[in-house]
C-alpha cells in the first residue's frame, strides 16, 4: 500500500469530480437559456391604447372548470396604459375600474352584438294539428 500513489489518485478523483460538477453547471445554464428563449418567443407583444376593447383572462376558472366556459371575460375598455406593463381597464357593464397585468389581456376582435329578446308564445298543444279521426 503506497500512500503517495493513493494520495495522488485521491487528488485526481477530486479534480475529476470538480470538472463533472462544472460541466453539469454549464449544461444547466445552457438548458435554462434555451428554455427562456423558447418561452420569450411564445410571448406576444401587445400594444394597447386607451379606448380600445380587450378581453381579460380569468385564471381562477381552473377551480370550477365548466366544460364550455370560456376563460376570457367579457370586453373591457382600456382607460390608461402604465409604462411598466400594467393597464387600467373599465368594465362596460358597471363602470368599475381596476388595474391588471398587460399579459392577462388580449385584443377584442368582435363587435358588441345587440342582444334582442324575442317572446314566443306557445299556443294550445292541439292547435294547428289536424284531427286524424
Amino acid at each position: 500500500m503506497d500512500l503517495d500513489k493513493a494520495g495522488q489518485k485521491r487528488l485526481l478523483d477530486l479534480n475529476e469530480i470538480e470538472e463533472i460538477r462544472a460541466m453539469a453547471y454549464d449544461n444547466a445554464k445552457i438548458y435554462k437559456d434555451k428554455t427562456k428563449r423558447w418561452h420569450d418567443k411564445k410571448l406576444l407583444p401587445r400594444q394597447f391604447c386607451p379606448g380600445q376593447l380587450v378581453l381579460l383572462f380569468n385564471s381562477r376558472l381552473k377551480l370550477l372548470p365548466g366544460k364550455l366556459k370560456s376563460r376570457w371575460s367579457s370586453p373591457f375598455q382600456v382607460v390608461h396604459v402604465f409604462p411598466h406593463g400594467a393597464i387600467m381597464i373599465k368594465s362596460l357593464k358597471d363602470g368599475h375600474q381596476f388595474e391588471v397585468n398587460g399579459q392577462r389581456l388580449k385584443h377584442y376582435q368582435g363587435t358588441e352584438a345587440p342582444r334582442m329578446q324575442e317572446v314566443v308564445t306557445l299556443g294550445d298543444a292541439h292547435e294547428g294539428i289536424p284531427n286524424l279521426t
